[in-house]
């Protein structure tokens, strides 16, 4: 866990080796990377938003000629990938099966919570949310959401946090106090994106009471 917290916060200096070891094949890491954070449910902790920031900030340096819009086209594949995936798993696998088993029930009941009160909105808003994204297609799936809906959502999802992302990290990511703090920034980002989820279990802990007439 230490080292995955350490590529995260350093996930600049981290890309920079990607990307003089393997060259042109970073562009595949990264979809895979992407992929499995929004296909794989029992991987929800890989970084998803920082990632995106990250590579386009590198992809807007011409010192390592990469290609911003092949970054942002791959990114959108492998995220509307990765959900449909996802949504087959929760579609295909019962929940007591051996795979059910390796999922995070807790984080699970969370997303199945969040689905519920937000509708298909959920798949769209859940999207900008780490971790929640991962479960939300398997509980959509689960809740018999018919996948030309889900499909819709999906790909509305996908764009706005590609094109988020990406652009904040290809217009802003090569400031000089931003290249200087990067790693205080990608911390920021995190925190950002986790603040819908902690406000969602907190109410959840402490459920408003109903005033009585």
């Amino acid at each position: 866990m230490g080292t995955l917290i350490d590529f995260v916060l350093h996930i600049d200096s981290h890309l920079v080796t990607i990307v003089n070891t393997f060259g042109g094949s970073t562009y595949l890491i990264l979809f895979a990377i992407i992929f499995v954070e929004t296909g794989a449910v029992i991987l929800p902790f890989l970084p998803g938003d920082s990632l995106l920031f990250a590579a386009a900030a590198l992809a807007a340096n011409p010192k390592y000629g990469l290609n911003i819009w092949l970054f942002m086209g791959l990114f959108l594949a492998a995220a509307v990938a990765g959900d449909s995936l996802n949504y087959y798993l929760g579609r295909t696998l019962a929940k007591g099966s051996w795979f059910g088993r390796l999922i995070n029930q807790k984080r699970l009941a969370q997303a199945a919570h969040f689905f519920r009160k937000h509708g298909p909105a959920a798949i769209f808003l859940g999207r900008f949310m780490p971790i929640v994204r991962t479960f939300v297609p398997f509980t959509a799936a689960g809740s018999q959401f018919p996948y030309r809906r889900f499909l819709k959502f999906n790909v509305s999802g996908a764009i706005a946090w590609v094109l988020l992302c990406s652009g904040g990290g290809y217009f802003f990511g090569n400031i000089a106090f931003v290249k200087a703090h990067f790693s205080a920034v990608i911390l920021g980002i995190i925190v950002i994106s986790l603040i819908p989820a902690v406000i969602g279990w907190l109410k959840g802990r402490h459920p408003s009471t109903p005033v009585d007439d």
